[in-house]
Formats: structure tokens, sequence, C-alpha cells
């Protein structure tokens, strides 16, 4: 049996999940006021969700809630990681959007920032399918670590510059379901 899915596991006694960065609770908190901000930001356009897999999708359920407003979603893939805590730099789509973004007011939802080389590559690739507006909401944004200058709508947090885990964001796979934001540190287990 795995161990993360034996009864006696537990988040707090696993020695890879460091300190708590953001709480469960502020992370509902924060993405309710995000999501009311949306509404009224939004509320003559209903926007398309473009949310970035895996990572965003727990932020993206969370957020949907909170938005009042008839809004599409699609999805799309990117990876610079692969299974490593440092990006690769090299940007590749793993799956592509099925909605026509022409005319559209687009929000991209993104789990998190780091040097932001992925977002100006996502961006660019987007705005050359003709949207109306490209805009974006990233629920972490690592603090110093953008190499371009970064344009977001809406942000979460500013965070340290540590690799962290949970709410959708994960070390090879894993940890995805922790429901706070931890750092991460693979070299104690």
């Amino acid at each position: 049996m795995n161990r993360a899915s034996s009864p006696e596991f537990s988040f707090s006694r696993d020695p890879r999940i460091g300190r708590t960065i953001v709480a469960a609770e502020e992370l509902q908190s924060r993405v309710a006021q995000l999501g009311k901000e949306i509404t009224v930001d939004y509320a003559e356009h209903p926007p398309l969700f473009i949310a970035v897999l895996k990572g965003a999708f727990m932020f993206l359920s969370d957020l949907a809630k909170h938005v009042d407003l008839p809004i599409e979603f699609d999805f799309m893939a990117v990876s610079s990681y692969g299974a490593a805590t440092r990006s690769s730099g090299v940007v590749r789509i793993v799956k592509d959007l099925e909605i026509d973004l022409t005319g559209r007011h687009v929000l991209i939802v993104e789990d998190i920032i780091d040097s932001g080389l992925t977002l100006q590559f996502l961006r660019k690739n987007l705005l050359a399918r003709g949207p109306a507006s490209v805009e974006v909401c990233a629920l972490l944004v690592k603090e110093g670590l953008q190499k371009v200058d970064p344009q977001f709508r809406y942000v979460g947090f500013s965070i340290p510059p540590e690799f962290v885990v949970g709410y959708g964001l994960d070390a090879a796979e894993r940890y995805r379901n922790l429901p706070y934001v931890a750092e991460y540190r693979p070299d104690a287990g």
C-alpha cells in the first residue's frame, strides 16, 4: 500500500512539507476577493477563463464559484519544469485550447509565476489569436524572480522565492491535494 493512501499518513508528518506559506483560510478569503473584483471589472464583458494546467485547476475551481457572471472555461497545458523543481527555460504546449479567442476577453488563470518566461510565452501565443484583451490572474507570484516586466491584473499573494506545493501545485505530481501552500524540502525525505 502506498503510504500516501494509508490511514496513518499525514501531511504534517511528511518531512518534505516545510513551513506553511499561505494557510488554507487565507487562500479561500483571497480567492473570494479576487472573484468579486473580477465580477465588477468584467460586468460588461464576461471573460473566457483559460486555466493553465495542471497547477491552476484548484484555484480556477474556487475562483469561478465567486465570479457572478456567465463565464466560460478552456484549458491549456504548458511545461517548463518536467519533474524538476527548477524551470528548464524551454516552454512547450502540451495541450492547446479548443475555443476560438477572436474578439474574446481572456483571463489567464495561473497558479504561480516564477521567472515569468512561461507567462510571457503564453501571452504572446494567445495575443496572436486575436482576442479583445488578455489579462492575468495569478494566485502566487514569487518575489524577485521575474526576468521580464510582469503585468498582472490580479495577484493573490506575493511569496518568497522558494519551491512550494499544495493547492494544485506539485512536486513530481505529488502534494496537489494539500489544502494550503507550503515550502517543499526535497532533501528532507
